[in-house]
C-alpha cells in the first residue's frame, strides 16, 4: 500500500511540474535562423499576473531595437523587452493579456494554453480569438 502511495505521490508532482508555463520558451516563426529558434522568452509570474520578455533574439541584429513600437517601449531594445502582460490564469488558460510583436509594433489580445508539458500554444488576436494567429512555443531545456 504505501508503494502505491509513494507512485501517486511521484505522479502527481511530475504532472503538477509539467503544468507551469513559468521559464524559458523558444518562439519560432518566419525565417528560422539558429537551428530553427527565432528566440527565447521568459515567463514570469507577479501575484496572479504573468508576463513575459525576450531573453535571446536570434531573428535580428543582437542592438536590434523596436522601432515600430509606440509609447514606452518605442526604441527599446529587444533583448529585455516585455511582449506579454496581464495574463491571468483562467482554467487550463492563461488569459486576458496583451502580446506585443516586435516586428510591426502592433498589440494584440492573446492567451497561452500549456498543450503538453513542454509546448505552449500562443493564440493572438484583434477582435474574435477564430481571426487570429496562432504559434506553439517549445520549452527551452
Amino acid at each position: 500500500m504505501k508503494y502505491i502511495f509513494l507512485l501517486l505521490m511521484l505522479v502527481s508532482s511530475s504532472t503538477a511540474h509539467g503544468q507551469s508555463i513559468l521559464g524559458k520558451w523558444e518562439t519560432y516563426d518566419g525565417d528560422k535562423k539558429e537551428n530553427g529558434v527565432n528566440g527565447v522568452i521568459e515567463i514570469k509570474k507577479a501575484g496572479e499576473i504573468y508576463s513575459a520578455k525576450i531573453t535571446e533574439n536570434f531573428d535580428t541584429s543582437e542592438n536590434s531595437t523596436c522601432e515600430k513600437c509606440t509609447g514606452d517601449k518605442k526604441n527599446k531594445p529587444i533583448v529585455g523587452l516585455d511582449i506579454i502582460e496581464g495574463i491571468q490564469k483562467n482554467g487550463d488558460k492563461f488569459d486576458d493579456g496583451t502580446i506585443l510583436n516586435p516586428k510591426s509594433g502592433e498589440v494584440y489580445k492573446c492567451y497561452l494554453k500549456l498543450v503538453e508539458p513542454n509546448k505552449l500554444k500562443v493564440r493572438a488576436y484583434s477582435w474574435l480569438t477564430i481571426m487570429g494567429k496562432t504559434q506553439y512555443l517549445r520549452r527551452k531545456e
